[in-house]
């Protein structure tokens, strides 16, 4: 019986949104049912918003006003809030489809059964992306509400940037869920976890691209959270552009990747 149905899943054509959101329905419940989740969930908020007050409001005191590339002049919590944001959404949704997904994929087993259902390893893959992109857009709403509240940004563009956050929790989720499957075990996290603080720091995010030396521009501007931080950055200040459109359209491809690569590791580890 087993066998049939997950025979089923896997010849079952196109992805069906039910199905998709059962696995978002199965995150929920454990949710609901774990009082330390809530607790990691909280944390996760604050730490962008640490580091909002402690660079982008002490040391803004000493740094004064940023002059972009296009000649746009900000201050400096202004300018360093955005890649807060962004930062945010990233760890969301990269906490959620690695260590979550990793104890869930290697130790609890709990994709072996959901495959007993007509779900397919890609709608698995898409239900936790879906997840993780939600848990992500919690720290992101609740950070745009307090650049709002510290005037960096207006609430018109604090909603025009809120389904940029979403994007950029969907295209890390993706990719970071390709890493889990590649991961033989906690301590490859640690590999991830520095390459996550590597970015964090040489992203444009504590200063702009063209105060680093020209190669490292061109390195800076092949990586994924520059692309984001600038997308977001656009929106926030209300300077949107052709820019803008190329950022998001980098982080549609790395999002289209991710789901494509996960799905065909999960089929191929899961039905082996």
């Amino acid at each position: 019986m087993v066998t049939t149905l997950v025979a089923s899943a896997v010849t079952r054509p196109g992805v069906a949104p039910v199905r998709v959101g059962a696995v978002v329905n199965r995150n929920m419940g454990a949710l609901r049912s774990g009082a330390s989740y809530w607790l990691v969930l909280i944390s996760g908020f604050f730490e962008p918003v640490f580091y909002l007050l402690s660079i982008g409001i002490g040391v803004g005191a000493l740094v004064g006003d940023i002059t972009l590339v296009d000649g746009q002049v900000l201050p400096y919590a202004t300018f360093v809030a955005p890649a807060m944001l962004a930062t945010s959404a990233m760890n969301g949704a990269m906490a959620e489809t690695t260590f979550n997904f990793f104890f869930k994929f290697k130790y609890a087993k709990t994709y072996d059964a959901v495959l007993s259902t007509p779900v397919r390893p890609i709608e698995i893959a898409l239900g936790e992306l879906v997840w993780a992109m939600m848990r992500g857009s919690v720290y992101t709403a609740v950070f745009l509400g307090v650049m709002v509240v510290m005037k960096l940004t207006t609430i018109g563009w604090a909603l025009a940037a809120f389904p940029a956050t979403m994007l950029v929790g969907f295209a890390f989720g993706a990719v970071g869920m390709i890493f889990t499957t590649l991961m033989r075990g906690w301590q490859d996290f640690d590999l991830m976890a520095t390459a996550q603080f590597a970015l964090f720091l040489f992203s444009a995010t504590f200063a702009p691209i063209q105060n680093y030396p020209v190669v490292f521009q061109w390195i800076i501007q092949l990586t994924p959270l520059y692309h984001a931080v600038e997308m977001v950055r656009d929106l926030t200040t209300g300077h949107p552009d052709w820019g803008t459109a190329v950022h998001a359209l980098y982080l549609v491809v790395m999002m289209a990747v991710g789901l494509y690569f996960t799905g065909r590791r999960l089929e191929r580890m899961l039905l082996k």
